[in-house]
C-alpha cells in the first residue's frame, strides 16, 4: 500500500480531548508528514499545527484521522465520503465499533499505517430524499448508519406503508422504522431486533420499531434497491426522520422518504489484521470464555 504524506486530523466539535489531539498531531508530524487540523475554537492554543476548514481537509488530504467516538466518525463520514478521502478512527469514545485504534497504541499503529501497512474498506452509504406530499424529491441527505422515521410523541405509534421500488411491501403501525446500512446494523438497528450485516455486503435492512403486529419482522434487501416509506397521519403524531441520529426533519401526512445506496461509499482504513468478528466478540462480549487458544489473553 502507498504511504500517506498529507494528513488531516478532526476531533469532536464539542469538548474535544485537546491533549489526545495534540498527541496525534505530534505523532504524525514526527513521521515526517504534513498535518492539517480542523479549526475549532477550543483548539486555538494547539502548538505548531495549521488549522483549516473541514472542506480544505477533504479536498487536499490523503488521509483523515478522526479522534473521537463513533458519533464523531459518523459526522465526518457524511461530510467527507463524497471526496473519497479514507478515514481512520482513534477512539476517544466508549464503545467504538468504527474508531478502532485505542489511545494506548496510537503512536505505534499510526506509524505502521502511515508507512503503508493497512487495510482499506469501502462501506455502503445511504442516500435519502423526501417527497413532500407526492411532490418532487428534495435534496439528498447521506447517512452512514441509518435513516429512522419515528414519532416525537413517544407514547403514540405512527402509521406508514413500505415499498421496494414499485412493489408494495406492507402497511405498518409501529413506533417507527429503521432503514439500516451494514455499518448501522450494530447500532440502533441491533437494539431494534435487526440482523447483523457484514460490512462487505451491498444490502439494507428495514426494521419496524416496536410494531403493533408481532409478525412484522425485519426485512433485508439488496443495496441496489429503492426503499420508499409513505407516512400517514403524521399531523397528529409528529413524525420526523433522522439521519444517523444527528440531523432531522419533520414529516407530514402524505410525505414519502426514499432511501437507496448512495453514489459514493465511506472509505475506511484499518490496521493490518483487522477483524470485524474480533470487534464483535470484544464489544458484544460474544463467547469470551470460548475463544481459540491463540486469541485468549
Amino acid at each position: 500500500m502507498n504511504p500517506f504524506r498529507r494528513i488531516g486530523v478532526i476531533g469532536k466539535r464539542r469538548q474535544p480531548n485537546t491533549q489526545l489531539l495534540q498527541d496525534v498531531c505530534t505523532a504524525i508530524a514526527d513521521l515526517g508528514c504534513e498535518v492539517l487540523l480542523e479549526s475549532n475554537p477550543a483548539l486555538k492554543n494547539a502548538r505548531s499545527v495549521e488549522q483549516v476548514s473541514r472542506d480544505v481537509i477533504g479536498q487536499t488530504c490523503e488521509l483523515v484521522v478522526v479522534v473521537g467516538g463513533d458519533g464523531t466518525l459518523l459526522d465526518v463520514g457524511r461530510a467527507l465520503a463524497p471526496t473519497g478521502v479514507p478515514i481512520l478512527g482513534v477512539n476517544q469514545g466508549r464503545l467504538g465499533f468504527m474508531v478502532d485504534i485505542p489511545p494506548a497504541t496510537m503512536q505505534e499503529t499510526l506509524a505502521v499505517i502511515i508507512n503503508g501497512e493497512y487495510e482499506i474498506e469501502d462501506r455502503l452509504l445511504l442516500s435519502a430524499r423526501m417527497r413532500r406530499n407526492g411532490g418532487d424529491p428534495g435534496p439528498e441527505r447521506l447517512a452512514v448508519n441509518d435513516v429512522v422515521i419515528r414519532n416525537q410523541a413517544t407514547i403514540r405509534m405512527i402509521e406508514f406503508e413500505t415499498w421496494l421500488g414499485e412493489e408494495f411491501i406492507s402497511n405498518h403501525r409501529a413506533d417507527g422504522v429503521i432503514v439500516s446500512s451494514p455499518t448501522g446494523s450494530t447500532a440502533y438497528a441491533l437494539s431494534g431486533g435487526g440482523p447483523l450485516l457484514h460490512p462487505s455486503l451491498s444490502a439494507m435492512a428495514i426494521i419496524p420499531i416496536c410494531p403493533h403486529t408481532l409478525s412484522d419482522r425485519p426485512v433485508v434487501v439488496g443495496g441496489d434497491k429503492l426503499i420508499k416509506i409513505v407516512v400517514h397521519g403524521a399531523d397528529r403524531t409528529q413524525a420526523m426522520v433522522t439521519f444517523d441520529g444527528q440531523t432531522s426533519e419533520l414529516l407530514k401526512s402524505g410525505d414519502t422518504v426514499e432511501v437507496r445506496s448512495a453514489g459514493c461509499s465511506l472509505r475506511m482504513i484499518h490496521p493490518a489484521g483487522h477483524s470485524y468478528f474480533r470487534i464483535l466478540r470484544d464489544k458484544l462480549r460474544w463467547g469470551s470464555d470460548q475463544l481459540p487458544t491463540q486469541e485468549r489473553v
